[in-house]
């Protein structure tokens, strides 16, 4: 099977075509022309998709996003995953990494099962593994974390899960007893470790790096604040060149100003831009639960109904880019590093990130507004 896209503005890392098309062979490209200077091989292809002047970015690759659409991955239902990831499609997402939260060892088995079930057969965006978020955190930043739950760093319940299905990501407190041991052992059997939700100091973050730590979560939400005496999480994020900051682009979780700053003192190929979404994402107003615990949306902000604070985001990834690319001013060459190809580098995800020859063909149509109009999957349509 093979298809072309033609009228293409094509957007890949340190590549712009602004007109140009993909040939796409057997769900990999196999060629990226420039049609100011290369014709169109349309004769070559069964079929053909005319991107109409839209730009084509490889498919976003969101690997942290809790639900969509009024479900939630800890709704410990299948048809709950199901659901978010054909909602990520219609974010420009590909690759998804099903995000749980805080909840008794049980309940995540359960859920774990549920996930391998969906990647048994991953009939809408592709997800080679989960993120676990919590519940080795602490507890008094739990934020939206149901402090019910929380407990001490046990690679025992972490190596129970990931033997279910992979947990590609799991995000702890480097403050917590034993965290250290416990990225460290993630490490050996390939799992990521990011930090969240703690009171580390710079010296303990750094001790979490040297033992396996690669990434922040949700950088600048739950964690110790930057302090001329002691920088906290946050400066450790900026003063450290491979640590890899996740950043919730949505202008809510981060001001405008903080997240121009954070483009302008970070190498760009160490930010992952994030959506942290849940179940009130693609509704403007309601109510639904995060995790067992009850969120009202108003006007796109997600808040828990006791307490007040922010419960994930409402953020679609697609306006996510938008908002990076109005307030960076970025050329979007740059911009997509952030969307899709560091985080298949950090994680190991091959054939995924660019559109160039031999990769996969996840490709993300949007209109010039950031719109989604089409989101491929290894050269399928699934819009």
């Amino acid at each position: 099977m093979s298809t072309i896209i033609t009228n293409a503005h094509i957007v890949s890392p340190d590549l712009e075509v602004k007109n140009g098309s993909i040939l796409i062979e057997n769900g990999k490209i196999s060629a990226v022309c420039d049609t100011s200077t290369e014709q169109p091989t349309t004769h070559e292809a069964d079929e053909t998709y005319d991107a109409q002047g839209n730009y084509a970015f490889p498919g976003f690759v969101d690997i942290h996003a809790h639900g969509a659409d009024t479900k939630d991955v800890c709704d410990n239902d299948i048809e709950s995953i199901r659901h978010i990831a054909k909602k990520k499609l219609e974010e420009g997402v590909t690759t998804w990494l099903p995000t749980t939260l805080t909840q008794p060892q049980e309940k995540l088995r359960k859920i774990a099962e549920k996930c391998a079930e969906y990647m048994s057969n991953q009939e809408f965006v592709k997800t080679p593994g989960m993120h676990l978020e919590g519940p080795f955190i602490n507890v008094s930043k739990a934020g939206a974390q149901n402090p019910e739950f929380i407990r001490e760093p046990n690679f025992l319940e972490l190596k129970e899960l990931h033997d279910i299905a992979p947990a590609t990501v799991f995000s702890i407190a480097p403050c917590q007893p034993n965290a250290t041991k416990v990225i460290s052992q993630a490490k050996e059997i390939g799992i990521n470790s990011s930090a969240a939700h703690t009171e580390a100091t710079a010296a303990q973050v750094f001790s979490a790096k040297e033992a396996g730590l690669t990434h922040l979560t949700h950088y600048g939400n739950a964690m110790t604040a930057l302090h001329h005496r002691e920088i906290g999480m946050v400066g450790s994020g900026l003063l450290d060149d491979d640590l890899k900051l996740e950043l919730i682009c949505d202008e809510i979780h981060l001001a405008q100003e903080f997240l121009k700053l954070i483009f302008k003192l970070k190498p760009i190929e160490q930010i992952i831009m994030i959506t942290d979404s849940m179940a009130g994402s693609w509704i403007n107003n309601g109510v639904c639960q995060l995790g067992g615990l009850d969120v009202v949306v108003q006007d796109k902000v997600a808040r828990l109904k006791n307490g007040g604070e922010l419960a994930g985001s409402t953020l679609i990834y697609n306006e996510g880019v938008a908002n990076v690319a109005k307030l960076t001013g970025l050329p979007l060459w740059q911009i997509v590093k952030a969307t899709s190809w560091n985080q298949a580098e950090s994680l190991g995800l091959e054939g995924i990130g660019r559109l160039e020859e031999g990769f996969c063909a996840d490709i993300a149509i949007l209109d010039k507004n950031f719109q989604v109009k089409q989101t491929f999957v290894d050269g399928v349509a699934k819009l």
